[in-house]
């Protein structure tokens, strides 16, 4: 059972990312936007109260005056939207970073993500989607991902994070935080999500012995997400192919990493009985830049 929710749900790992809902995180404040990046400072903000607001679920492309995009949806929502001016000794990444965790720590499910050119022209995400001509930069200096969450009543948010450089070299996020009106769609959005919660990204070195690079809070966090009566813990485990070894040898390499993490995973109070790992190596290919290499990717499934 647990491997055919899991290949369904990896197939949509690959794509994209998956982020979390747990019971933790309700008591948070789901309808509030997620805190902001520390190094920024707030701008502008506007209250989003719509019957048809556009979300971008894949590239956008401007033809003859149009908006074009292979998903996207116009959902009634209400919320808000924020406008962050980077602090100068910070960066893009760092923000992006920190927007990443934030929503993991809360629940939500990613459900698109692009960076520089394949997120389109920046001039269509400023003046078009947005309408915040404030975020006019440089195409290949943007990112942009969509997040959603559901609590256990069956409320559901949306949360839009979009990062630029602009011409004059600064730096600017623009968050969208809206709750969507009971009974809409959300593309790629499914009640089976409020079940699953990850992943957190775990970088791996060695080979006799692992380090592993996995925070204090995030492995508070992975705690408390096994201790749901019936959780099963999922290290998916991925390395690069090094140019000395087989497929076979680093997919090996990978699964010793994943029992190595299994056996530091029980030791902080996640019983081994829980946890089930899956050896991928580098048979699977991530676009995004922030989940290469040697890493074990953690999801928490509930009953």
């Amino acid at each position: 059972m647990i491997d055919r929710v899991f290949l369904t749900t990896f197939k949509l790992v690959t794509a994209i990312v998956l982020v979390i809902i747990t019971p933790v995180a309700l008591a948070t404040g789901l309808d509030e936007p997620p805190a902001a990046f520390p190094q920024s400072s707030l701008d502008s903000s506007q209250a989003i109260q719509s019957s048809g607001h556009l979300v971008l679920f894949s590239p956008v492309r401007e033809i003859r005056g149009e908006i074009r995009s292979e998903v996207m949806a116009r959902l009634p929502v209400t919320g808000q939207g924020q406008l962050f001016e980077i602090s100068r000794d910070s960066s893009r990444a760092a923000a992006r970073e920190h927007y990443l965790r934030a929503l993991q720590a809360r629940g939500g499910q990613l459900l698109y993500e692009c960076s520089g050119m394949a997120c389109g022209r920046s001039n269509v995400w400023a003046n078009q989607i947005f309408q915040q001509p404030g975020l006019l930069g440089r195409d290949n200096s943007q990112d942009y991902f969509v997040s959603a969450v559901a609590d256990e009543e069956g409320r559901r948010w949306l949360t839009l994070i979009y990062t630029i450089t602009r011409g004059n070299l600064r730096e600017y996020v623009w968050v969208e935080h809206l709750e969507v009106d009971a009974g809409a769609e959300i593309p790629g959005f499914q009640s089976v999500a409020a079940r699953i919660m990850g992943p957190i990204v775990v970088p791996w070195q060695g080979g006799v012995t692992y380090r592993f690079d996995l925070s204090t809070t995030d492995r508070r966090g992975l705690v408390e997400w096994a201790s749901d009566e019936g959780a099963e813990v999922v290290l998916a485990a991925f390395s690069a192919l090094g140019s000395d070894e087989t497929l076979d040898d680093a997919t090996d390499r990978a699964g010793r990493a994943a029992d190595s993490l299994a056996e530091v995973l029980s030791k902080s109070g996640v019983s081994r009985n829980q946890i089930r790992t899956l050896a991928i190596g580098p048979a699977v290919q991530v676009a995004d830049p922030n989940r290469q290499g040697d890493r074990i990717e953690v999801l928490v499934i509930k009953r």
